[in-house]
């Protein structure tokens, strides 16, 4: 991996408190995680700002959890950090979905926020 100890501390921090809303199902938490004005792009058509997030959250069923990995960090400038993930979403009634993850995360006030969250699912 490309990147410092420093990028992917911050990439997890931020994806820790991702992961965390996700797998508890707290869509406005989640949203939280991420700038006011976050492009997101899941799997359905994408949205700017915190209520997209928050609604594509909450059209995802209950015991949906995330797990992670961290495969690349590129730091832009000192308050932007890029990273490119694996990511395994469980489900408690169907197979597990793999997608590879883009975000762009960015250092605003009091923390770190995701400012571009990019999904891509690879068909096999």
């Amino acid at each position: 991996m490309n990147g410092t100890n420093g990028d992917e501390t911050v990439l997890r921090d931020v994806l820790d408190r991702w992961k965390t809303a996700v797998d508890a199902h707290e869509p406005k938490e989640v949203a939280a995680v991420f700038t006011e004005d976050a492009i997101f792009q899941g799997l359905h058509p994408y949205s700017v700002g915190r209520p997209g997030v928050a609604e594509y959250y909450a059209s995802q069923p209950i015991g949906m959890r995330a797990n992670y990995r961290i495969l690349e960090t590129r730091r832009f400038a000192d308050d932007l950090v890029l990273g490119y993930l694996d990511v395994e979403f469980t489900f408690t009634d169907r197979p597990a979905v793999l997608v590879k993850l883009a975000v762009l995360v960015k250092r605003q006030g009091d923390g770190w926020y995701l400012a571009h969250y990019q999904v891509s699912r690879l068909e096999r």
